[in-house]
């Protein structure tokens, strides 16, 4: 499931009907309706990141119902689009498929499998030399069984949801490992720039790490590291797994070793990766669960009590793993967000779907005078600059999220309400203080897409962009370099604040769509103290 769009993405509108018209030409198929229904289905979810349809579901937006799925099976089987091994739709246990991705899933998935139990037996007495580490003191039972597995398998996938210790576990595999293998070459990772810059502060700082893109040396549409010019690494934990797509997971195991350990560590109830083939999600069917076994763990125990917060998500992660959770997430959270209390670290509003909530907006001004008011004492240097982690740390504070762009409730109008007709000049016109997201992944310029920094200077030619995890070597960049590149950040996407953390959190749930229960979740775990959920609607909308 995906970020509600209010409509569909335009190549879409023009792309489904020009493949359900050419696709029988070419295979010498006369152009069945309902295949050629399937294929507009097929590429519509495409558009969302999903590789398939399930023929033993509802029936999806623009297929006939009268047909679903019988006649559908039907003009599937007898269809050449669907013949092996040319044919470019695979039908596989129900689920109509892509066979370019159906493929590659597979490759993806069975060399995974294969990976966990792939190393040979560790030393003799390696674990029993880790029970004297000081990482293991605290540990639980699940998190003494993922260091085990770090010792006997070659891939461990880590799952748990936040505040259940999948930090504290990684530190004890990480020490583990350095036991058993001293001079160990290790390596952190994630997806994007601020999930690695986490992962970096939540680690110590002492072991290398980067965005996945840098690691295997992102050029455009390929990469530097491949089967022929492998990484050099005896061990690569990579955080924020959710987020990573099927086409660059293939290409880290193509770069990675056999003899290296790979642990993958995420939230399965968070959001799948925008580009197509969520892996996280395919590693949840039970079949791939079972051939992982001891290689895979749960991480159930909550240590960090976060509150209602920690509560109400909870609730979510619980829905969505039952399928409770469907397209009303709020209706299934509603009896804990109506007996929220004005003392708890979540709070509750809901207003007229037609303007911004007044409350978002002084929220966010102030916000904006704090940031001015840092930007005006900082000074671009070498490295450090004067003031930059103070502003860093308060760009830090508050996040606010949305998952539409456009409409009454969406990143735009934000913007617009918040900085007028500056939002259509350059950067350098912006005020002082204004955050700016980068879009892609400019290795030239050592950024990775959905890094945030802060316009500092100017307005005008002096003005400089500071990047930078709040801690470390700060980034400054002259806003030309990433001229098409960036936009205006004080409000973001849910996909876009993935893998980021705030003191605070607003999220914004416009009326109108179906929403998605793994947003809401995504984005109330996002706070660190406090949240606030904004709705467009009256409760009693929910109730129905």
């Amino acid at each position: 499931m995906r970020d509600p769009s209010p409509t569909p993405q335009p190549w879409v509108a023009a792309l489904g009907p020009s493949l359900a018209e050419a696709l029988p030409r070419l295979y010498g198929s006369h152009c069945d309706p309902l295949i050629g229904e399937l294929i507009h289905a097929l590429t519509a979810a495409l558009a969302r990141g999903e590789l398939e349809l399930d023929l033993n579901g509802p029936a999806p937006a623009g297929v006939s119902e009268a047909s679903w799925p019988e006649g559908h099976g039907r003009a599937v089987a007898d269809s050449p689009l669907c013949r092996d091994p040319d044919g470019p739709l695979a039908l596989e246990a129900g689920r109509l498929q892509w066979r370019r991705w159906q493929r590659q899933r597979q490759e993806v998935i069975e060399a995974l499998i294969s990976r966990s139990g792939s190393l040979k037996p560790p030393a003799s007495g390696a674990m029993a030399g880790a029970e004297g580490l000081p990482e293991l003191a605290a540990l639980d039972g699940r998190q003494r069984q993922a260091v085990a597995a770090v010792l006997n398998h070659g891939l461990v996938l880590l799952e748990g949801g936040p505040g259940t210790g999948k930090t504290s576990t990684v530190a004890a595999m990480i020490a583990a490992v350095r036991a058993a293998e001293p001079g160990g070459r290790l390596h952190l990772a994630a997806p994007t720039g601020k999930a690695a810059g986490r992962l970096r502060a939540a680690t110590g700082g002492t072991i290398p790490c980067t965005t996945l893109h840098r690691l295997l040396e992102s050029r455009g549409d390929r990469f530097g590291r491949h089967r022929g010019r492998p990484l050099e690494l005896d061990l690569l934990v990579v955080d924020e797994v959710s987020m990573l797509d099927l086409g660059l997971m293939a290409a880290l195991l193509e770069a990675l070793p056999g003899s290296c350990r790979l642990v993958l560590v995420g939230d399965p109830g968070q959001l799948p990766p925008i580009a197509p083939g969520a892996v996280l999600q395919e590693l949840q069917r039970p079949e791939h669960r079972d051939q992982l076994g001891a290689a895979a763990i749960t991480l159930t125990t909550t240590y960090r009590n976060a509150g209602a917060i920690a509560a109400v998500a909870s609730a979510l992660r619980q829905g969505l793993a039952t399928g409770a959770v469907t397209t009303n997430p709020i209706a299934s959270i509603l009896p804990l967000l109506k007996a929220l209390e004005p003392s708890d670290n979540l709070q509750w509003r809901h207003g007229s779907p037609r303007t911004l909530p007044p409350e978002l907006l002084e929220r966010l001004r102030r916000h904006q005078a704090s940031l001015a008011g840092l930007a005006a004492n900082c000074r671009p240097g070498t490295g450090t600059g004067q003031g930059g982690h103070a502003l860093l740390a308060e760009r830090d504070r508050l996040l606010v999220m949305a998952p539409q762009r456009q409409g009454p409730w969406g990143l735009e109008a934000i913007h617009r309400s918040l900085l007028g007709g500056r939002l259509d000049g350059v950067l350098q016109d912006l005020p002082p203080g204004t955050p700016v997201l980068c879009r892609r992944n400019l290795p030239e310029l050592d950024l990775a897409n959905g890094d945030v920094g802060l316009l500092v200077g100017g307005p005008g030619p002096s003005a400089r962009l500071l990047f930078g995890d709040g801690e470390g070597e700060l980034l400054w960049i002259h806003p030309g370099q990433l001229a098409g590149a960036a936009e205006p950040a004080l409000a973001l996407t849910v996909h876009k604040a993935q893998g980021s953390e705030a003191d605070e959190v607003i999220v914004l749930l416009p009326s109108g769509g179906s929403q998605d229960g793994r947003l809401l979740y995504t984005a109330l775990t996002r706070a660190r103290q406090r949240a606030l959920l904004l709705t467009a609607a009256a409760s009693s909308v929910y109730e129905k």
